[in-house]
């Protein structure tokens, strides 16, 4: 026969009490997760993407792109490309997405998306690669341009190449890569670096466009010199701004 004192039979109680108040709080532990779950599902945010006003007049570069081309390129191209990605993305989770994490997983969305979301950021960064008075490169900047390039002089070689060589549609842009050095590259259409089609993806710093309705009516056919009055509005400041945030 087992026999047992009062002390033993108060802790054997207290035992039951702490385990039934553990089980208690295991569930409400797993209630409240539960919980979590369900209401970040339910609120859900949307991206909110918004057409920026362009940062300057559309006179404000005349002395390489004029007034008219900056007119219709904005206001209507661009415009274009940005109501058309909300139509691409419109009762889709792609609502739910940065345009980095479109980009990231652009090869997996229909063709619509990749155009009209890649024309909207192109154009976007673009406009701010630009600047009425936009400086000159930082001296990290230029440290980086050196060693990558060798000389500012054929930076600018190699950019302009990479400008004019595109067949067709496309843009010329400066990345940094992931180890931090910088390259030139051209992407076709609305693609770049961002995104996962990308035969050299990096982060970009500096963007041109060498679509035809960006220079056409002040360079018709004469692409070079688009290109070559390019280096006359970069926008330095911001180029320093976005190189830095790579680091």
């Amino acid at each position: 026969m087992l026999f047992v004192n009062k002390s033993t039979v108060i802790l054997f109680d207290k035992l039951k009490k702490t385990m039934k108040n553990v089980r208690i709080s295991v569930l409400s532990f797993l209630v409240m997760l539960s919980f979590i779950g369900l209401s970040q599902e339910v609120t859900k945010i949307k991206v909110n993407h918004i057409f920026a006003p362009l940062p300057y007049a559309y006179n404000a570069l005349e002395k390489s792109i004029d007034k008219e081309t900056m007119e219709i390129h904005y206001d209507r191209h661009h415009r274009a490309y940005y109501n058309n990605f909300l139509k691409a993305i419109e009762g889709t989770d792609m609502e739910y997405l940065t345009l980095n994490q479109l980009f990231t997983g652009i090869s997996k969305y229909p063709v619509a998306v990749k155009n009209n979301a890649g024309g909207y950021f192109n154009h976007e960064f673009f406009w701010n690669s630009m600047s009425p008075n936009g400086g000159t490169p930082s001296t990290k900047l230029t440290e980086a341009i050196n060693a990558s390039f060798g000389s500012m002089e054929e930076f600018k070689k190699q950019f302009e190449k990479a400008a004019a060589t595109r067949f067709g549609s496309g843009w010329a842009w400066l990345c940094v890569d992931n180890s931090g050095k910088l390259f030139v590259y051209s992407t076709a259409n609305q693609d770049n670096p961002l995104m996962d089609i990308a035969e050299q993806k990096g982060t970009p710093i500096l963007t041109l466009d060498v679509w035809e309705h960006a220079y056409y009516l002040r360079y018709q056919n004469k692409r070079a010199g688009y290109i070559a009055a390019f280096w006359d509005v970069v926008n330095w400041e911001e180029v320093n701004k976005r190189f830095e945030l790579t680091d």
